[in-house]
């Protein structure tokens, strides 16, 4: 019998935490978070993360759990995922998968090859080698050539990302965004209830520019100082996450606050239009249009009428 499992994905700042809470509440269920950014503690701000208040009593799993110099990768989220997915089904709730990550997302939602293909140590050590000799600009020109969408996403700092998709590329002779974009087989584990939310683009990048701006009202900066008091480096790949970035470079002095606000904001709107892309490829999902509806209220009970719809009752 299959498990059931709702995500709710979409781009920053489109209100799928409020959402997923309501949802959870009126559906007994517990939010598996799908965000590479607030897998880490002290890192709260910046990732807009849910606070104790805000989860009104929900559970909440893979949020705050790991200190940003630990490494994490797509394989662990999904085996971690995937366990809690089954926990809360054999507890006769509902698992709701929320986020933004398209990757953690397809790592439950289809049957991933690209995970389970062993490292090539050669290959790896001669890359490392290129890495200190030439730089990271040289690997991700490298990269460009044989996966251009994948080397978009990276910067010449993201070294352990660079070279795992030149590995991938060199092990398969298919590169990791083909195979991330469509994996080929959608896997048949899950009674799958799919959403991604959407709404105007210039509304949307309205809400992108005020979220920063509530951001550093917040106390962003603050955050982000206090990161590099505590010792984690601005070479980490934590700390390359936008506003994070951002921040460090107006600390070291590399750009005034207006400018790397400004950065940010670009920055996030630039990747609110990646996430749809990402997430257009896959005809599964349902695509809701927050434009089309009254209000929040309206919104939420299309979902649950829907969810409801495409589930047996039993157990919500």
């Amino acid at each position: 019998m299959k498990e059931k499992l709702v995500v709710l994905a979409g781009p920053t700042a489109t209100g799928k935490t409020d959402l997923s809470i309501a949802i959870a509440k009126a559906l007994n269920g517990e939010i598996i978070s799908a965000d590479s950014m607030q897998i880490y503690r002290y890192m709260d701000i910046g990732t807009a993360k849910v606070s104790r208040d805000e989860m009104e009593g929900i559970p909440h799993h893979l949020i705050d759990f790991l200190d940003p110099d630990q490494e994490f990768s797509v394989a662990m989220y999904s085996e971690y995922a995937k366990s809690l997915i089954s926990e809360i089904n054999e507890k006769g709730k509902l698992p709701i998968v929320v986020g933004g990550t398209g990757l953690y997302i397809n790592s439950l939602v289809y049957d991933l090859e690209f995970g389970r293909i062993e490292p090539l140590p050669d290959y790896r050590a001669e890359l490392e080698t290129m890495y200190m000799e030439s730089g990271g600009q040289y690997l991700l020109d490298m990269l460009k050539k044989v996966d251009e969408e994948s080397a978009s996403r990276l910067g010449p700092k993201d070294k352990k990302r660079i070279i795992r998709a030149l590995e991938v590329y060199k092990a398969t002779g298919e590169s990791l965004s083909a195979q991330g974009g469509s994996f080929r087989k959608e896997t048949e584990r899950y009674e799958l209830s799919y959403y991604c939310l959407n709404m105007d683009r210039e509304k949307l990048y309205d809400r992108i520019n005020h979220r920063v701006d509530l951001m550093m009202d917040k106390g962003l900066a603050e955050e982000v100082k206090n990161l590099l008091l505590k010792g984690y480096h601005r070479e980490l790949q934590s700390m390359q996450a936008i506003g994070y970035k951002e921040i460090c470079q107006y600390l070291y002095g590399e750009c005034t606050l207006d400018e790397a606000v400004n950065r940010i904001k670009q920055g996030s709107r630039n990747y609110a239009k990646r996430q749809l892309t990402w997430f257009r490829r896959d005809n599964r999902i349902k695509w809701i249009d927050i434009d089309t509806f009254d209000d929040k209220a309206d919104l939420f009970s299309f979902l649950i009428n829907d969810i409801e719809r495409l589930n047996d009752k039993e157990g919500l």
